[in-house]
């Protein structure tokens, strides 16, 4: 089950891929460099997504607690 931002990052990887593919192929290195490496940040963008989707942000929401609670007590 995925969600919709990490269907997007997907989408957005690849794309990336076949941008930097078609600047390879006209001999820009540099420009197929970048966007490459856009392509797998936009990757990982995606796998935390999933990450995210998976362990849900309790985790997160309860740490804030704890630092809000930990402020009020002073």
């Amino acid at each position: 089950m995925t969600t919709m931002i990490e269907r997007i990052w997907i989408v957005v990887a690849g794309v990336m891929v076949i941008v930097a593919a078609a600047f390879l192929w006209r001999n820009n290195v540099s420009a197929a460099f970048v966007t490459a490496t856009l392509g797998a940040v936009a990757w990982f963008l995606s796998y935390r997504a999933q990450i995210r989707a998976k362990f849900g942000t309790t985790e997160v929401e309860s740490s804030e607690a704890e630092i809000h609670e930990d402020s009020d007590e002073k």
